[in-house]
């Protein structure tokens, strides 16, 4: 149904209009309150904050606000110095005033703006004012506080001389930070100001210089996260990615890093991007995953550059930090099986002990399943959610592997999500495709390129659902042992599913039995067996 208000013609009056001034023009004042008092509550809180802000400015709350710019910013001085004694304010009261400060700052008016900002915005941040508020001050309050608050920093540049005017908007800023965010003051001045900001280059520039010096002054005490990127983005301004990167290789820092790597990235140069990139890797050696992140991204510019070597810019990141992402990657940039197989191999004999998702994926492209089985029924029946635990991936790859082709949605379904058989999204793969636009290869994809499929004799098979059969036992034992409950559901459908899709006589059996020895003490995952068994029907 469209929504679009139909339209009436010049000097018409909208009868619905007219109709509900009849209505309410027939309410004595309590009528017109127990209208106020239905409609109010079903306002979503910013709505009826407004509505009650706009009604107390019409009812004459307001009129103290009125009068001359001096007459407005001196009545607001004395509401926040009598604001300050009694330790609390009306929020219908500080919006009123904050809208003076707005419409000044609007209309240009930077030094009654000043006044009015800094009288509350000031005790307000350092909570002197309480408005009653148990969240945040800009969910009591109708206005913008942060924009609020960068106005109030950019009326005092306005009103500042040239000369003084870097520390003078440092102070604006350190007397408001408690209810503005200043991440990016530079960007903040400029998306905020109303007209041109004057000498706005000498400003960049003595900014840079005031900012460098309180880095240095408050490293020292192991602050400084706000000042480091304030200087980030000054340089950023001034001499561009070059400058960035002469900062990063001073301090070392890994956002000062990466704040080179990405104007790099920014500006679409790929070679100083790969550069860029790789220099950074090799200054930050450690963390580990840490120098990994900058080689994914020396790979993708390497990818974006067309370059020959890509191969090995993928498997230079997955050897400084091995992550089941970084190995999709480097696996996926072969096209054969025979390459495939013969690279699975290669990544096998340099794997970290720990990582036996991966050693689980790798031995599976290779076609050693009996070698994948002993690695998921030695496994723990807890830590399923760690990123080293071969269950979630080796589970429902088997499953699909030995159920009959018609009946492996139904059992993906059943298993949740696991049954997607690609449980190996992380951040560092997310990060990767987002930041670097490296594409990632799904196990499927990896699994179908080496032609790995069903068991070939009677004996693997029953190796491999042996294997199943352990590894959900434990499961379920882990689980119920460590009492989490919020896993009882995926404990229950690895033994209702192994077991459907198991041929031999005694599955029901141990099904019921499993179920049975576990469901007697713990309801709830008795529970869960019956919502598995009803979906993996």
């Amino acid at each position: 149904m469209s929504r679009r208000r139909a339209k009436t013609e010049p000097g018409a009056q909208c009868d619905g209009h007219d109709e509900l001034d009849a209505d309410l023009a027939a309410l004595d004042a309590e009528g017109l309150r127990d209208v106020v008092r239905t409609l109010l509550p079903g306002l979503d809180d910013g709505s009826r904050r407004r509505a009650l802000t706009e009604v107390a400015r019409r009812a004459g709350r307001g009129d103290a606000v009125a009068g001359s710019s001096e007459a407005i910013a001196a009545e607001v001085e004395a509401f926040a110095a009598e604001a300050r004694r009694a330790g609390y304010a009306e929020p219908v009261e500080v919006d009123i005033r904050l809208g003076a400060a707005t419409e000044a700052f609007a209309a240009r008016d930077y030094a009654s703006a000043f006044r009015i900002y800094r009288a509350l915005l000031v005790p307000i941040s350092a909570a002197d004012i309480d408005l009653g508020q148990d969240e945040l001050v800009d969910e009591v309050l109708v206005a913008d506080v942060d924009a609020c608050a960068r106005q109030f920093v950019v009326a005092m540049y306005m009103t500042s001389s040239a000369q003084r005017r870097a520390k003078a908007v440092l102070a604006a800023i350190r007397e408001v930070e408690g209810v503005g965010l200043f991440d990016a003051p530079l960007e903040a001045l400029d998306r905020t100001a109303v007209e041109a900001l004057p000498d706005f280059d000498d400003f960049v520039a003595d900014w840079r210089a005031l900012v460098e010096m309180q880095v240095a002054e408050v490293a020292g005490r192991g602050r400084g996260r706000w000042e480091q990127a304030w200087l980030r983005e000054a340089v950023a301004r001034v001499e561009g990615p070059a400058g960035l990167g002469e900062l990063a290789r001073g301090t070392r820092r890994v956002e000062d890093l990466r704040a080179w790597c990405d104007a790099c990235e920014d500006a679409a140069d790929w070679a100083a991007t790969r550069a860029a990139f790789e220099e950074a890797a090799a200054l930050v050696e450690h963390p580990a995953h840490t120098s990994a992140a900058f080689l994914d991204g020396a790979a993708g510019a390497a990818i974006r550059l067309g370059a020959d070597d890509v191969d090995a810019a993928l498997e230079r990141a997955w050897r400084r930090a091995p992550t089941l992402g970084r190995l999709r990657r480097w696996l996926g940039a072969v096209g054969s099986r025979p390459d495939l197989v013969q690279r699975a191999g290669v990544a096998l004999a340099s794997l970290p002990t720990a990582a036996e998702r991966q050693r689980a994926l790798l031995l599976l492209l290779r076609g050693e399943y009996a070698s994948v089985a002993r690695l998921v029924a030695d496994a723990a029946g807890q830590g399923w959610a760690e990123p080293s635990h071969p269950g979630p991936l080796v589970f429902p790859i088997f499953v699909r592997l030995l159920a009959p082709p018609e009946r492996s949605a139904q059992y993906a379904r059943a298993l949740g999500p696991m049954g997607g058989f690609d449980l190996s999204m992380d951040i560092e793969t997310f990060m990767a495709s987002d930041v670097h636009a490296l594409e990632t290869p799904d196990v499927d994809a990896l699994l179908a390129r080496a032609e790995v499929g069903r068991p070939a004799d009677a004996e693997m098979r029953a190796i491999m659902l042996d294997a199943l059969r352990t590894a959900a036992e434990k499961r379920v034992e882990g689980v119920a042992a460590g009492k989490r409950r919020r896993h009882h559901g995926q404990a229950a459908s690895l033994v209702v599913v192994c077991a459907a899709v198991d041929d031999r006589p005694d599955a029901m059996a141990w099904c019921r039995r499993v179920e049975a020895d576990f469901g007697r003490s713990y309801p709830a995952l008795k529970r869960a067996f019956v919502e598995a068994a009803r979906v993996a029907e």
